[in-house]
């Protein structure tokens, strides 16, 4: 390698130097910068080199260069070294240098990590001459890679991390677009927000699967449930058949017309109802039906559709939770309140603690990265505990938050408990971010089941009322 401490400075014309490939696409001048040439001149040399033909290529310094050109600076100094120098530290260099002024941009350090794998460096030897991680390394490999990734790094200033997850989403333009605004106008959700999309995908494909099947049974898939006044056709829990007993699947396994719709509940499971077109060709008949509530109003389908949203949302954010709490548990320092924590777990919240610990702590485990045992050995944290006593504070805190987090459920943003609050509160002040449904937990008010402080509590759906295709 050049020991480019022995080099020579000549002040030379910025406009007979040749501008090598930079680390950085752009260089970016600010009319401040070149304000700053015009009058200061170029403080710090240029480091180039000077080929046998006697061209000079600047190695590193290209946005100074630039800049003393559009200045009209006459001439800058330049600190030439040997030729011989590799690609690949020129790339290193010139990315040490550009951190040094004017720090790179994510889109930048994706390009450059990918020109030190085109010259043949693998992960360990970039993440060692570059001080950077290797999973930074990995991912910005991944987003350099990825036409639609680069270009929202590039186009939108995403991070390496934002635009490396909008590749699992390379099949649908809709969704990346709707991750991309959610990462320029309210990044601090972004995590959550791909979560639903990923949980959105996978209900879809549930429900493409199991129509399928259906299909191939022979039903009819309808493209919404049917209704209090629709009478094309009769939900199969309505029928009975000509002896008063209810009927069932097998009782039209194969009658012809049969037909199906497909629901996805919050937790990805189908639920199917099935119809008839003409009962009676079946031999069925609709059984007596007693006073009902009558169909639904706007507002109670509004409601319903609000309930169905903020489920799915709590399905999606506590995946992200998990997840949060995990990384925190991982971490060689827990926060400094962390023990006044486990002791307000043990005294003011010890119910959710008690049933926690009589079931084995299956969270606590989960949290810690630890394989809980059989029946007869539920619980391993006191073998963890023997073989790792340093951990014994992150274990007493995996107890207590693995604790909170298990009395935790879909019913959580509509009626929090005082404990639920309190979680919900520490782990935000811990840099948590909760999501928009998980908000509700900490603003709501004992009593008031529906946010708006008032006590009057949620909408309750009865089977007598008519729920549509807002269920999905």
């Amino acid at each position: 390698m050049t020991d480019t401490t022995t080099g020579t400075v000549e002040h030379l014309d910025p406009h007979t130097l040749t501008l090598e490939i930079n680390v950085r696409p752009s260089a970016p001048l600010t009319s401040g910068f070149v304000q700053s040439i015009r009058h200061n001149g170029v403080l710090t040399p240029v480091l180039a080199y000077r080929t046998p033909d006697g061209t000079v290529h600047v190695r590193a310094g290209q946005r100074r260069t630039l800049a003393a050109r559009e200045a009209g600076v006459p001439t800058i100094p330049v600190y030439i070294v040997d030729a011989d120098q590799a690609t690949a530290q020129r790339i290193v260099q010139q990315m040490i240098e550009n951190d040094q002024r004017v720090a790179l941009t994510d889109a930048d350090r994706a390009a450059a990590f990918q020109q030190l794998a085109f010259e043949g460096l693998d992960v360990p030897t970039i993440a060692k001459r570059t001080g950077t991680t290797p999973k930074d390394i990995s991912t910005a490999l991944t987003v350099a890679g990825n036409e639609v990734a680069a270009a929202a790094v590039q186009e939108h200033a995403l991070t390496l991390d934002q635009a490396a997850d909008l590749i699992e989403f390379d099949d649908d333009e809709g969704v990346r677009a709707d991750l991309i605004e959610v990462a320029t106008h309210d990044p601090a959700q972004f995590a959550h927000a791909v979560q639903r999309a990923r949980d959105e995908r996978a209900r879809a494909q549930v429900k493409a699967d199991t129509e399928a099947d259906l299909t191939a049974r022979g039903f009819t898939i309808l493209d919404r449930d049917r209704g209090y006044y629709d009478t094309d056709y009769t939900p199969l829990r309505d029928l009975v058949t000509a002896d008063g007993d209810r009927a069932t699947l097998n009782h039209i396994a194969d009658v012809d017309g049969r037909a199906a719709f497909v629901r996805i509940s919050y937790t990805g499971q189908p639920e199917v109802t099935y119809y008839l077109p003409d009962p009676n060709k079946a031999g069925l008949r609709k059984a007596s039906q007693g006073s009902t509530g009558g169909p639904m109003t706007d507002e109670q389908k509004a409601e319903r559709r609000t309930l169905i949203a903020n489920n799915k949302a709590w399905a999606s954010a506590e995946v992200v939770r998990r997840e949060w709490l995990t990384t925190l548990l991982s971490r060689k320092t827990l926060p400094k309140d962390a023990p006044v924590v486990i002791a307000r777990g043990l005294t003011v919240h010890r119910h959710a603690v008690s049933a926690a610990t009589r079931d084995g702590n299956p969270l606590a485990h989960t949290l810690l990265g630890i394989e809980p045992g059989g029946y007869w050995d539920s619980d391993r944290l006191a073998a963890f505990l023997e073989q790792a006593p340093a951990k014994a504070l992150h274990v007493a805190l995996a107890v207590v938050l693995g604790a909170a987090e298990s009395v935790t459920s879909k019913q959580t943003w509509r009626t929090p408990s005082p404990t639920d609050r309190a979680y919900f509160t520490q782990i935000a002040a811990w840099g948590y971010t909760l999501s928009h449904v998980e908000q509700l937990v900490t603003t709501r008010h004992d009593g008031d089941g529906d946010g708006d402080g008032d006590g009057d509590g949620d909408l309750v759906i009865t089977d007598s009322q008519d729920v549509t295709a807002d269920q999905e």
